[in-house]
């Protein structure tokens, strides 16, 4: 089980976190996602104290069509 990663400074943010099914177990190129009211979404290697983006669930939508077509 993977340590719990500090979401503190995402202050309302802060929900459960998921690791992308793509990313490899020895770091590297993963993101890591959460569901709020936005879309949050994070790099792994930064273990929870990195930024974050927010996106609408329209906009990440939008963009999950577009790469799953590409």
């Amino acid at each position: 089980m993977a340590a719990k990663r500090d979401t503190s400074a995402l202050g309302p943010f802060a929900s459960t976190w998921r690791k992308s099914s793509f990313s490899g177990s020895n770091g590297g190129n993963c993101v890591e996602v959460a569901a709020t009211d936005h879309v949050m979404v994070r790099d792994t290697k930064d273990n929870g104290t990195g930024p974050a983006l927010g996106f609408t669930p329209v906009a990440w939508t939008a963009f999950t069509d577009t790469i799953k077509d590409s």
